[in-house]
């Protein structure tokens, strides 16, 4: 499995977004001078702009919907504008503040207590009420809106790149976010695919876009909506294969399980202590197929549909290590043409690149030292990584199916993170004809020169679908404790590829808001690779979805009642830490249910109630 196997960009602006910047500003009306440094407001000066007076919206026939992607956009001058989302622990709500900055001088500004519940994004921060032809409402909403989303620049001499990261995370645990809109730059205020779909019949309608007067009193943004036409065509999949579509295949939307419900059903075990190595059940193989099956009609495929949560895939995020792509883009509607509208369909096998940036953190893996090291191994006092665990989420149950029957699993998503200060930088080497890579742990200094290193074990080629890279051995342990505590039993895994697929907390010190290493094929090599180097960076954390081989333990013959779902990092210490105290992380879950129709409760963490 390769879902994320290209690479992608570190940085979101590339040469066509000058020409993003030259549609927004001539159908929106943005002012292209920028402002006098001597007379710019303290503050951000914040405006909604529409890309485009109309946008051409698609509903297939098979199942009917229709994303509200209406090319509208936040825009930002005399400033950026910054806010930073926190939580002091799992016990405390998320907070939330508008960091200014005018010169060396920052303030900050707090939001209201309660406006902001998790970290994707300001909630009902855009209203949409869309007409028929007749006049009539037909649908009235509200959407959430990322800072992080897809965005270009709108005046050529705004920064050349935005230094705010590309996404809201909405990983359940995480911890700290960053959102901000560069100055001179624009975000697209829409959802993604992720956002419900709409029913609208086939037809032209005229929706109104707004900023919610919440958001225009806090921000002090204009009251000024925009207007667009949309024109609703119907699709089919049957007329596409045939040829007589406009060359632009459907996603195949049945590859994820629906929002809320078990992903564990429609995937594989292969790995439950033993089992030995049984494909997935047609996830990881089925939707690329389905794809192919698409584009051998001469239609290039639009990405496999989104992840339901459960699975540790985000909406606007690069998903763990699982068979789903990430979100597609938000093209800008400035730039939409039938070709340029091809390639953002295809956007999660390829990555961001030009005109495209939806956040899906795709980037080039770092390149591993020419040779291993030599001479005496050190361990230098400088900074270190700091290891910590989420609780397990997306916990769900089922059987073991046709490939072992009569068994009954707890399977779950784990996610091991980096608080820093320093990223952990793990280099593989195989000599000629060794199965196994030795590795080693780096050290830096303050400037970013190795210092030292320490052998720490070994990596390993994962063969089984859903991995196909170098697993780096005793990164983590998986164990089921029972209500003392105490284990009872213990997953097979313990051999990752590291890979920075989440932000969990990019308000830590020397946290890295662009980080290498998103992307499992660069980051974990091939079969074929002689060295390979694995890192996870300051901020960031490692999902292992529900879905994948290992993710899981075998409960058949334990009985109903509470357990706790250990997910420990670097169980035998082997790496070095700046507190090996933080490492371990409990989720409380209660099984019960009959052999072969067994269920799980799982309580709220604190204030997280997400399973």
């Amino acid at each position: 499995m390769m879902t994320r196997s290209q690479q992608g960009r570190t940085h979101r602006l590339t040469r066509p977004s000058i020409a993003i910047a030259a549609a927004v500003a001539v159908t929106a009306g943005v002012v292209a001078a920028a402002p006098d440094a001597k007379t710019a407001e303290p503050t951000p000066k914040l405006g909604l702009v529409a890309a485009s007076t109309s946008v051409t919206l698609d509903s297939w026939k098979e199942d009917p919907g229709v994303y509200l992607d209406l090319g509208t956009y936040l825009t930002s001058e005399n400033g950026a504008f910054e806010l930073k989302v926190t939580r002091k622990s799992y016990k405390d709500p998320v907070v939330a503040q508008q960091i200014l900055r005018n010169g060396k001088k920052t303030t900050t500004k707090a939001l209201p207590a309660g406006l902001v519940k998790d970290f994707s994004g300001l909630p009902d921060f855009a209203k949409i009420a869309i007409t028929d032809a007749a006049g009539k409402t037909v649908l009235s909403k509200t959407e959430a809106f990322c800072p992080n989303n897809a965005s270009g620049r709108i005046r050529p001499d705004a920064p050349a790149n935005s230094k705010y990261p590309q996404s809201c995370p909405v990983n359940p645990f995480t911890l700290g976010s960053v959102w901000g809109v560069e100055n001179g730059w624009a975000s697209n205020t829409y959802a993604g695919y992720y956002s419900d779909p709409v029913q609208l019949a086939a037809g032209t309608y005229t929706a109104k876009i707004s900023v919610t007067k919440k958001y225009r009193d806090l921000f002090g943004i204009a009251d000024k909506p925009q207007t667009v036409k949309v024109v609703v065509r119907e699709r089919s999949w049957e007329n596409e294969d045939e040829g007589g579509g406009e060359g632009l295949a459907a996603e195949p939307r049945s590859a994820a399980p629906k929002s809320g419900g078990s992903a564990a059903s429609a995937s594989g075990h292969e790995g439950h202590a033993g089992h030995g190595g049984h494909a997935g059940h047609g996830q990881v193989a089925d939707a690329p197929a389905a794809a192919s099956a698409h584009a051998s009609h001469g239609a290039p495929a639009r990405p496999e549909a989104p992840a339901a949560r459960t699975t540790g895939a985000t909406p606007t995020f690069n998903v763990g290590h699982g068979p789903y792509p990430p979100a597609p883009p938000a093209l800008p509607w400035a730039l939409k043409k039938e070709s340029l509208q091809r390639q953002a369909f295809s956007a999660a096998k390829v990555g961001d690149r030009a005109g495209q940036t939806d956040g899906s953190r795709q980037a080039p893996g770092a390149t591993p030292n020419a040779k291993r090291p030599t001479g005496k191994a050190t361990v230098p006092d400088v900074p270190k990584p700091d290891l910590r665990s989420l609780p397990a989420y997306g916990i769900t149950v089922s059987d073991g199916y046709e490939d072992v029957p009569g068994k009954d699993y707890l399977a779950f998503s784990a996610n091991v993170w980096n608080a820093g200060p320093a990223k952990l930088v793990v280099d593989g080497f195989r000599s000629p004809g060794k199965e196994l890579m030795d590795a080693y742990q780096y050290f830096y200094d303050a400037d970013g020169k190795q210092v030292g290193y320490t052998p720490t074990g070994t990596m390993e080629w994962d063969p089984r679908p859903g991995h196909e890279h170098w697993h780096f051995t005793d990164f983590a342990s998986y164990r089921l404790l029972k209500a003392d505590k105490k284990e009872t039993v213990r997953s097979g895994k313990e051999a990752f590829c590291l890979a920075n697929t989440d932000a969990v907390d990019y308000t830590v010190k020397n946290a890295n808001w662009h980080p290498d290493n998103t992307d499992l094929s660069t980051a974990c090599g091939q079969e074929n690779s002689i060295s390979v180097r694995e890192v996870l960076d300051v901020g960031s954390g490692d999902t292992y979805t529900q879905d994948l081989p290992g993710q899981s333990f075998d409960i058949t013959d334990l009985p109903n009642g509470t357990y706790y779902i250990q997910v420990l990092a670097n169980p035998e210490n082997r790496l070095k830490e700046t507190n090996h105290n933080n490492n371990s992380a409990l989720r409380k879950v209660v099984l019960g249910g009959k052999k072969g129709a067994r269920t799980v409760k799982v309580p709220a963490h604190h204030l997280v109630d997400a399973n």
